[in-house]
């Protein structure tokens, strides 16, 4: 049996993604979800969970108590990619037995990590063009094969790591919420919905979508103020 779980998160994150939230939700691991204030962080926060002062992080073992009183005895784990992991690790699921097939799903979470991730902040953040965010998907549509999820028929640590930056820039491009040029967001997001050369995005996030994590994860009203703080933020 697992030991009690307490997430410590945000829904309004600098992080722009929510995967520890979707790979709790894909294992169906019983956990506390707390909510921390990012404008206003608890001072016990940064002592007892997380030194960093970020979201996420996991509370793992010890006593079950109120997440506002982390106990010691918990172990406090941090970082997003690792907090994947250790749910993968904790429950069996989400990597594949294979060797060769866990190398392919660490290459494509590196690969998410280095296209998807610098053209989000290249053209959402600093206002660079939105054509960034398109080759991006293109380089990781050309890694999924014919059918299937990232690697395969099972769904892994490696559409963890990719679901949420496409949840985000499909409600960014849409709303045109973003530093870069004026009516770009939106001429991207119709691309992506038309071109015969994103037939293959839209159908893995077709089928993304229609998994009962995402639908739980991932809410369209929290997503969009999340994108409206973030521009002004920047104003």
């Amino acid at each position: 049996m697992t030991q009690q779980l307490t997430l410590y998160t945000a829904k309004v994150r600098t992080t722009l993604k929510d995967e520890v939230e979707l790979a709790l939700e894909e294992t169906k691991l019983e956990y506390t979800r707390f909510e921390i204030d990012l404008q206003n962080k608890p001072e016990w926060y940064a002592p007892l969970v997380n030194p960093a002062s970020k979201v996420p992080a996991l509370a793992y073992g010890g006593p079950v108590v109120d997440p506002s009183q982390p106990s010691p005895e918990s172990e406090k784990i941090t970082e997003s990619l690792v907090l994947i992991e250790f749910v993968a690790d904790l429950t069996g699921k989400l990597l594949p037995k294979d060797p060769v097939q866990r190398a392919k799903v660490r290459f494509f979470v590196d690969t998410v990590s280095n296209t998807i991730g610098p053209a989000f902040g290249a053209s959402v953040l600093r206002g660079e063009p939105v054509t960034k965010i398109l080759d991006a998907i293109e380089k990781i549509q050309n890694l999924l094969p014919a059918e299937g999820y990232a690697v395969g028929s099972d769904f892994t640590t490696a559409d963890i790591a990719l679901v949420p930056f496409l949840a985000r820039l499909e409600v960014v491009l849409k709303n045109d919420f973003g530093a870069f040029e004026e009516g770009t967001g939106p001429k991207a997001f119709e691309e992506l919905s038309s071109e015969p050369k994103f037939a293959r995005y839209r159908k893995y996030i077709a089928d993304v979508k229609a998994r009962d994590s995402y639908k739980k994860t991932f809410d369209e009203v929290m997503r969009i103020l999340f994108s409206c703080l973030k521009i002004l933020s920047l104003l």
